[in-house]
C-alpha cells in the first residue's frame, strides 16, 4: 500500500474529513488532498504530526507493514497550532506577530505579541513578558495577570514597584494581604506606613469596625479622627515623602471603614 491510499484509510479509519484532518495539520484542505492523490509528500514535521495524530509510529505511517492485520485505532487528541508574522518590522522585530496553539510553548516575539510565550512591547500570552503585558503570567513593565511581576502589578498575586492583588508585594503595595515599604490592605504589613483593619509598620494605621483609625507608634497608641491628623504624622516622620502617595495613604486612614470593608 502506497503513503497516499495508507493515509487516506487511516483518515477514514478515525472518522475524519479532509478538512478536518487539514485544520488539526495546520494547511489546507487542498494540501490533504494532494498528500492522498500522490501529487505531493508533507514534510517531515508535518509526517511527524501524522504520526502523532494517528497515534502510530512514523516507520509505520511512512513504509506500512506488510501484513498490519486487524488493529484498535488510536487517535491522539488533535493538535493545533496557528503562526502569523508581520512581513512589516522595526528594527528587524515583526510589527505583528501570532504563534498560538497546543502540545509546546509556541513563542511569539514581536511589538505586538499574542502566543503560548509572548515577548514584546504588547504582550498576551500564557506568559507574557515585556512592556505591557496580559497573561496567566506577566513579566514586564505594566503586568496584568492572576500572577503579575512588573514596576506596575496588577493580579491575583502582585509583585512590583507598585503591586495592587489579592496578595500584593512591592514598594507600594495594596491587597486583601499587602506587604511592601508602603502598605494598604486588609493585613497590610509595611517597613514605613501601613493602612489596614491589621496593620504593622513604623507608623501602623489600624482601621476599626466601628470607626475611626488608630495610629501605633512603637507602644504609643494614638486616636486619628480625620486625614489631616495622619498627614501630619507621616511627614512629621517622613518630611520628604512623595505627596500623591501621601494622599493615597492618608485617604484609606479618613475614610478607612468604607473603603477597606464591604
Amino acid at each position: 500500500m502506497e503513503f497516499s491510499e495508507r493515509l487516506q484509510a487511516l483518515r477514514k479509519q478515525a472518522g475524519l474529513s479532509q478538512e478536518k484532518l487539514a485544520e488539526a495539520c495546520g494547511v489546507s484542505r487542498q494540501a490533504v488532498s494532494k498528500w492522498e492523490a500522490g501529487q505531493s509528500q508533507p514534510d517531515m514535521d508535518k509526517l511527524v504530526l501524522l504520526s502523532k495524530l494517528f497515534g502510530i509510529s512514523l516507520d509505520e505511517l511512512v513504509k506500512g507493514k506488510a501484513d498490519a492485520g486487524p488493529r484498535e485505532f488510536r487517535f491522539g487528541l488533535p493538535v493545533y497550532h496557528y503562526e502569523y508574522k508581520s512581513k512589516h518590522t522595526i528594527f528587524g522585530i515583526p510589527l505583528f506577530h501570532v504563534n498560538v496553539g497546543w502540545g509546546r510553548p509556541y513563542v511569539a516575539k514581536g511589538i505586538l505579541a499574542i502566543g503560548n510565550v509572548s515577548v514584546g512591547a504588547i504582550s498576551l500570552g500564557i506568559i507574557a513578558c515585556g512592556g505591557l503585558c496580559f497573561g496567566v503570567l506577566a513579566l514586564g513593565l505594566l503586568g496584568f495577570a492572576g500572577a503579575a511581576l512588573g514596576l506596575i502589578a496588577l493580579g491575583g498575586l502582585a509583585v512590583g514597584g507598585m503591586a495592587f492583588g489579592g496578595m500584593a508585594v512591592g514598594a507600594v503595595a495594596f491587597g486583601g494581604l499587602a506587604a511592601g515599604k508602603y502598605a494598604v490592605g486588609g493585613a497590610a504589613f509595611a517597613s514605613d506606613v501601613a493602612v489596614g483593619g491589621l496593620a504593622s509598620a513604623r507608623l501602623a494605621f489600624v482601621v476599626r469596625d466601628s470607626g475611626g483609625t488608630l495610629l501605633y507608634v512603637g507602644s504609643r497608641r494614638i486616636p486619628i479622627e480625620n486625614a489631616a491628623q495622619a498627614r501630619v504624622w507621616i511627614e512629621q516622620v517622613y518630611p520628604h515623602i512623595w505627596k500623591p502617595l501621601l494622599r493615597f495613604l492618608t485617604a484609606f486612614v479618613q475614610y478607612g471603614g468604607s473603603h477597606l470593608r464591604a
